[in-house]
């Protein structure tokens, strides 16, 4: 009988503001030559400081040099030439670029056009997407770039409005991309984290959305990979049932060493996840708190299933 898994290797970056991996001789960096090559990877946006065609440049001319076979990219809040409304149409965005007007259709055009899907990269708005590799696996991706408003940035939303949860019927205006139910979702990619999951800031607030905690708590994606608040680098496994997150342990000699935080839920593992019962959740935050770059990328490897059996015996209720 075919395996209904295989294991699968991501590589989780948020938050680089255009910096590349420093040279492979910085031994004190995690985040240096070269990025751990992987299956799939991830990077939850703020590619940039202010969404400078130069800055994008920079950013995709490395993403293109990482040796995985997909590579999935959202924006965050600072890349705010790839919110073309909210450029147009704000002040904050003139201030932002001292009066300098960017080419929106050529910023975009850099990470959706021939060259991207060559070296494998597929820039995600909000929405679904399924996707399939060389092994045989295909595996379903929520991404957003959206988050609550924070300092007149790109891709806000007030904190109150609920856009990652169906509508009730009495409401006017319905979330667009609601995130749908357990078992249709392997992976979550979103710019901002839920409220309480690796979200709480230098001053001790937790800033994350509470919309989008519950809609993770009624997803229970394999995977969520996110950024946005750097102080929040880390990795915690939920166990849904008690709602308790358990934080991994960090071997700062290891990370320096293997130029990542490794961490291995598969069915080698010891400790496989359990696809129904339990949720990963990453922010992958290159830039810390001072906005440097010494934070280390994630490698996480798990269990994907195998096309066709997307939703066969590998869900637990």
């Amino acid at each position: 009988m075919p395996p209904q898994t295989v294991k699968t290797r991501f590589v989780l970056l948020s938050d680089t503001h255009t910096q590349v991996p420093k040279p492979s001789k910085a031994t004190t960096h995690a985040f240096r030559e070269p990025v751990p090559t992987a299956d799939v990877l991830l990077h939850a946006g703020d590619l940039t400081k202010v969404g400078y065609e130069i800055e994008y440049e920079k950013t995709l001319d490395f993403l293109k040099s990482a040796n995985a076979e997909l590579k999935l990219v959202i924006a965050g809040n600072h890349d705010i030439t790839l919110h073309e409304d909210w450029y147009r149409d704000t002040q904050q965005a003139k201030k932002k670029h001292m009066g300098r007007s960017e080419d929106l259709k050529k910023c975009k055009k850099m990470w959706t056009g021939e060259e991207a899907k060559k070296a494998g990269i597929v820039y995600l708005e909000e929405g679904i997407r399924r996707f399939s590799l060389k092994s045989g696996v295909e595996f379903t991706v929520y991404s957003s770039p959206w988050q609550p408003e924070y300092y007149d940035w790109a891709f806000t939303y007030n904190r109150r409005e609920d856009r990652f949860n169906p509508s009730p019927s009495v409401v006017k205006t319905k979330a667009a991309n609601p995130i749908p139910d357990h078992p249709n979702i392997d992976v979550m990619l979103t710019h901002g984290p839920p409220m309480g999951i690796l979200d709480r800031t230098s001053h001790g607030e937790h800033v994350g959305c509470e919309h989008l905690r519950r809609a993770v708590q009624r997803c229970k994606p394999r995977l969520h990979c996110f950024g946005h608040i750097h102080e929040g680098w880390g990795v915690e496994r939920m166990y849904w049932k008690t709602e308790e997150a358990t934080a991994h342990a960090r071997d700062q000699q290891k990370i320096l060493q293997n130029r990542s935080a490794y961490y291995d839920v598969s069915e080698g593992s010891g400790s496989p996840l359990k696809w129904g019962k339990e949720t990963l959740f990453v922010n992958a935050s290159i830039m810390d708190v001072h906005s440097n770059p010494t934070n280390a990328p994630f490698v996480v490897d798990m269990d994907l299933p195998v096309k066709g059996l997307a939703q066969d015996e590998n869900v637990e209720a």
